[in-house]
């Protein structure tokens, strides 16, 4: 189910969605707002990848929260869950297909808040 990229988890867009189905998990979307208006994973939050604090993850450091970007070429989800991982979440993951990747999928998407 998960493969390393920069030395982070990574999870795909498939595998994501049905891990979404089985159990609670937080998905961080970290794309331009605008972006994440557009079109984005249900559920997910928007937060900037750089500037986020912990109060804005799950209290529980051993939830898993997976972040994401626009591609696999963005680096924007590997650093937000970089960082996430300096603030003690173990179970940070990337889905580096990102959300051309889950749209790729066939994946259902929402928009707007």
């Amino acid at each position: 189910m998960y493969a390393l990229f920069l030395g982070l988890r990574s999870i795909s867009p498939g595998d994501l969605h049905l891990l979404m189905e089985a159990e609670p998990i937080a998905v961080v979307d970290v794309n331009s707002r605008d972006s994440w208006l557009e079109s984005h994973v249900p559920g997910s939050t928007n937060l900037d990848p750089e500037n986020f604090k912990a109060k804005d993850l799950p209290t529980d450091k051993s939830a898993t929260v997976v972040f994401y970007c626009s591609n696999f070429m963005c680096s924007k989800g590997p650093k937000a869950a970089k960082r996430a991982r300096k603030f003690g979440y173990r179970n940070a993951i990337v889905m580096s297909a990102g959300m051309k990747g889950w749209l790729g999928a066939n994946l259902p998407t929402q928009s707007g808040e």
